[in-house]
């Protein structure tokens, strides 16, 4: 398809009509060179017949030297007669002075009343060679400066690849250019952006990392501790506390991953009710079924990342129960759509606000639907939410499914 807003394609249309009006002007500059040259031959012809008039008039022969001084002969006996009469008809009445052309040779048939004579002309139009060359010269010179333009725009396709891999997370990028151009110099000022950000990403990497580091020893030796409480509900207790913070710090590697798009997604078809199964034992309730109701009425596949696809429906359902009224929640599997709702009171500002990070409208730090929508862009899911009958409803949805698969609640 052609994209008549691209720089290649407009180079392209200048130099097509550019080309053109060379390709005009030449042909009326030929055109009126070859109308002056046969113009020439015409008067040299009627000059040299005047001449051969006057001449037999004196001497009563005709002055063959001289016509062959002029490039002109009397036509042999092999000429087609029959030629000739054909298209002195075609012509209409026969004149005194003619000029045919007959198997591309010019002919002047002298038919007075003093002699009757055919005479061969052997001279043609001039070849304008310098227009020719003119015309070839300008050709290779509009052909060179194409091929000039076309090739300074080129790193302009290759910076084009490297920005949409740099999006895409390939941070290894390099756009270098040792040109002294515009282009150049746009893609050297890309390159050294990158490299920045690469510089500034790798920093935070090992900033979260070192944190995480230190946060995962006091968690092993609490959960040491632990284990010298008598009490064995209390122990259970700090058993869940201490590893909800293990599973948290995983999550924020996790998280960390996704905003950098430094992770890599493995798609394999999984059934909703198992993800669903994932997203609820991560919240590390102790009775789940008294937070969650479950309700699977029609399963279906979907290709997905199994362990982030669980991470971002858990952070849905623990919204829901950290902000309904009754701390429950119901999720509705059917008709290849997920449905999670709550009682509580409406989001006070559109969907568009609390995807956004750190948003400073919730309780906590602000990411959880930005990490949900984050992951269900990865998986090419929609979010979809509204307000009814005193309940929020968040539904997540697929524009294609792989597999539906009839199950019973």
């Amino acid at each position: 398809m052609i994209r008549f807003n691209s720089l290649r394609t407009k180079i392209n249309l200048i130099f097509f009509i550019a080309y053109i009006f060379l390709i005009l002007i030449f042909g009326f500059l030929y055109k009126g060179n070859a109308e002056r040259s046969l113009e020439a031959i015409k008067m040299q012809e009627r000059a040299n017949m005047h001449y051969l008039y006057l001449y037999f008039l004196k001497y009563g022969d005709i002055d063959k030297e001289y016509l062959k001084s002029q490039n002109i002969c009397v036509a042999d006996e092999k000429v087609d007669r029959f030629k000739f009469a054909k298209v002195l008809d075609m012509n209409g009445t026969k004149k005194r002075f003619q000029v045919v052309n007959v198997d591309l040779k010019r002919y002047i048939l002298i038919n007075n009343d003093r002699f009757n004579i055919i005479l061969e002309n052997r001279n043609r139009p001039k070849v304008p060679y310098e227009l020719l060359v003119a015309f070839v010269a300008a050709t290779l010179l509009m052909f060179i400066l194409y091929l000039w333009m076309i090739r300074s725009i080129k790193p302009l396709s290759v910076l084009k690849n490297q920005i949409i891999r740099f999006s895409d997370g390939k941070l290894d990028i390099s756009c270098k250019s040792d040109q002294n151009d515009e282009i150049a110099e746009v893609a050297n000022a890309f390159d050294h952006a990158a490299q920045k950000i690469r510089e500034l990403l790798h920093s935070r990497q090992l900033l979260l990392r070192a944190i995480m580091h230190e946060l995962k020893t006091p968690i092993a030796k609490g959960r040491l501790v632990s284990e010298m409480i008598a009490d064995k509900k209390q122990q259970r207790r700090f058993h869940t506390i201490f590893e909800r913070l293990n599973l948290l710090i995983d999550e924020f590697a996790k998280v960390e991953q996704i905003a950098s798009k430094n992770f890599d997604v493995v798609l394999k078809p999984y059934k909703v009710s198992d993800i669903l199964d994932a997203s609820i034992d991560m919240l590390m309730l102790e009775e789940p079924e008294k937070y969650v109701n479950r309700v699977v009425s029609r399963d279906y596949l979907v290709k997905a990342d199994f362990e982030l696809l669980s991470l971002a429906i858990k952070n849905l359902l623990d919204n829901g129960i950290k902000y309904s009224s009754d701390k429950k929640v119901q999720v509705v599997v059917k008709d290849e759509k997920m449905r999670i709702t709550s009682y509580g009171k409406p989001l006070k500002e559109s969907m568009e606000e609390y995807y956004k990070p750190f948003h400073t409208s919730s309780g906590g730090l602000g990411l959880g639907l930005y990490i949900v929508k984050s992951i269900l862009d990865i998986h090419k899911l929609k979010l979809q939410y509204h307000y009814e009958e005193g309940r929020n409803v968040f539904t997540i949805y697929q524009s294609i499914v792989v597999k539906s698969m009839i199950s019973t609640a």
